[in-house]
């Protein structure tokens, strides 16, 4: 809970106030904050950290992050749940998200105890709003002079509205289907409920040929062209697990929209694009995104969204199809027509719609492809996104002509005409 090499970090900022940058995003860390006892939160180093950022005349984009920090793309640090937690999952590990083998995932805590009081009294959600409302009252000079600019509320994995079901420390490499994290015995409860709700107790199972994380739709007898994912059961389990998750956005953005009445809150969703080109979508499937050929996901999280008056964040807008192809063709991914898809879904809603990049993006290509999506040129409405974070701040972007490619593209996406000439 300190400002780290704080010298570096204000001379980076002036670089980016300079190219004409707006602000900057930054996470609040829950393994950070309260670390060792319960309601006990420790706002020191981000009460340093707004004070530089608000010295410079920049906004902020605030990330509630109740999820660890390592072992995913571009992490090279490590910032584990709090220790209070821990202990909480040393004796009932249930509390994570858990594959059919029985592998925890302590990357973020299982929706099923969201209304379960197994956290020293108080369910996940709660802690979640607490976590929250210590927030908005220890920076409430930030909120009421428009310096934060948005909260923006993590769901899950990476912070992201999704199922960690592709998680590298579980052995799953790109482009695998992944797996359902649904074997905590408080998801499995909740299964059998649902099943016997619908009249067909032998529903009350997770699907068991549904391959590994790295399987290939085509070779999971769940997920290949005619399988089992749109059967009967198939759907039943499908329905029942997405509803899951859109069940925990809906409980945690009703008291996020509590906690910070009156300002603007965002949700972050993850651009699963991999297997897209395939009938059954595996890969958003097991990330809880209902989404196969026949069916869309994702409207149905954009109403979610719509009823608290959040916006949606996307990632993978810089992403080509044709670059994709020429990687992994075997993916048979289309990252162009999901953010199509999403972008269309959010806007039919009437939501306001964001991104980021998915990857490191430096060249120009990326860069105009994300101005590309940011504003649709032949949208008949005029359509547009209304914000995009790049990630990420790091000593890479100042190297070369990093840096006055990235000042090009904000003039761009500030709606400056730029000439498209190479230096």
């Amino acid at each position: 809970c300190e400002v780290a090499e704080a010298d570096e970090l204000v001379a980076q900022l002036r670089v980016l106030k300079a190219a004409g940058v707006d602000g900057v995003m930054v996470d609040c860390w829950w393994g950070n904050v309260e670390a060792h006892h319960p309601q006990e939160y420790n706002w020191t180093g981000y009460k340093r950290l707004f004070l530089i950022i608000r010295d410079l005349k920049l906004k902020l984009q605030v990330v509630m992050s109740f999820h660890e920090c390592g072992g995913n793309v571009g992490d090279d640090v490590s910032i584990p749940l709090p220790e209070w937690v821990i202990e909480i999952g040393k004796s009932n590990p249930d509390i994570y998200f858990t594959d059919r083998e029985g592998r925890r995932n302590t990357e973020c805590l299982s929706w099923g105890i969201d209304k379960e009081r197994v956290l020293q009294g108080r369910t996940a959600v709660e802690v979640y709003f607490d976590f929250m409302r210590s927030f908005r009252v220890e920076f409430d000079e930030y909120f009421e002079d428009g310096i934060i600019s948005e909260i923006e509320v993590g769901l899950g994995a990476c912070g992201e509205l999704r199922y960690p079901s592709y998680a590298a420390n579980h052995g799953w490499k790109y482009p695998g289907i992944g797996e359902f994290q649904c074997y905590d015995r408080y998801l499995q409860k909740n299964l059998r409920r649902a099943a016997e709700a619908r009249g067909h107790a032998m529903w009350a199972k997770s699907p068991d040929n549904a391959g590994h994380y790295n399987s290939e739709p085509n070779n999971a007898g769940f997920f290949c062209d005619g399988g089992d994912y749109d059967s009967y059961y198939g759907r039943f389990f499908l329905n029942w697990y997405a509803q899951v998750l859109l069940d925990h956005a809906d409980r945690v953005l009703m008291l996020a929209r509590l906690a910070f009445e009156g300002s603007a809150i965002a949700v972050k969703v993850s651009g699963i694009h991999w297997w897209y080109k395939t009938a059954s979508h595996a890969a958003e499937l097991t990330a809880g995104f209902y989404n196969p050929c026949s069916r869309d996901g994702y409207t149905p999280i954009a109403q979610v969204l719509k009823k608290h008056g959040a916006a949606l964040n996307f990632t993978c807008v810089e992403l080509r199809a044709t670059d994709q192809h020429e990687v992994f063709p075997e993916a048979l991914a289309d990252p162009e027509g999901l953010v199509w898809q999403v972008l269309n879904a959010a806007w039919d809603a009437g939501i306001q719609m964001a991104s980021e990049n998915a990857l490191p993006c430096y060249d120009r290509d990326g860069f105009n492809k994300t101005l590309e999506n940011a504003k649709p040129r032949n949208d008949p409405d005029g359509r547009h996104l209304f914000g995009f974070t790049y990630l990420r701040l790091c000593s890479t972007l100042f190297e070369g002509p990093n840096l006055p490619e990235f000042e090009r593209f904000v003039k761009r996406m500030h709606g400056e005409a730029v000439l498209d000439l190479k230096a």
